[in-house]
């Protein structure tokens, strides 16, 4: 299916709401919005300056996972229509930009460290896995031994500092839970 003419939401500042989605089938290729693959693309007026921008917003979720300027066309007014080529890199563009939010996000939320196993047997890894929970956030200290399988498991303070040495007292002190 093609359009020629540029899909714009009806609201004035160019947002679009569940609504707007809702009504937009499940593929759809226009100018100036696409949607494919749980993706959709839509080119949308540049508040920061003359131009044009496109959003990529993965289906299900609330915000674009990436927004970014968009091509003028050959009148040098308005943008440059969609096609399978641009909405093939977008979606490849966006993708990666959620798996590194991902990734980020992981790192934050869980540490390891490595400390002697307290028979003096090798290595264990301690884990620090936080759960952030927005009433009553929380980490959950793991000490695994060297098959994987976990020794003890003790709930602590969101903002525990796991580091070599609090992870060896935590060894040492037989698993008690740590004062912070």
């Amino acid at each position: 299916m093609t359009d020629t003419s540029l899909s714009a939401p009806d609201s004035a500042n160019g947002a679009m709401d569940d609504s707007d989605f809702a009504e937009i089938p499940e593929t759809l290729h226009e100018n100036g919005l696409w949607r494919d693959g749980g993706w959709t693309a839509r080119v949308i007026k540049n508040e920061d300056d003359d131009g044009w921008a496109v959003e990529m917003i993965k289906d299900g979720e609330p915000e674009p996972a990436l927004v970014g300027p968009w091509t003028m066309g050959r009148n040098k007014k308005d943008p440059k229509p969609l096609d399978a080529a641009a909405f093939n890199t977008l979606v490849k563009t966006a993708s990666e930009v959620l798996r590194r939010h991902e990734q980020q996000l992981r790192a934050q939320l869980h540490k390891r460290v490595t400390v002697a196993a307290a028979t003096g047997d090798g290595e264990w890894e301690v884990t620090l896995d936080i759960v952030p929970d927005e009433d009553e956030p929380y980490a959950l200290l793991t000490a695994l031994d060297a098959f994987g399988e976990p020794l003890a498991q003790v709930q602590v303070a969101a903002n525990f500092k796991l580091s070599r040495a609090s992870a060896a007292s935590w060894v040492e002190n037989g698993f008690a839970r740590p004062s912070n």
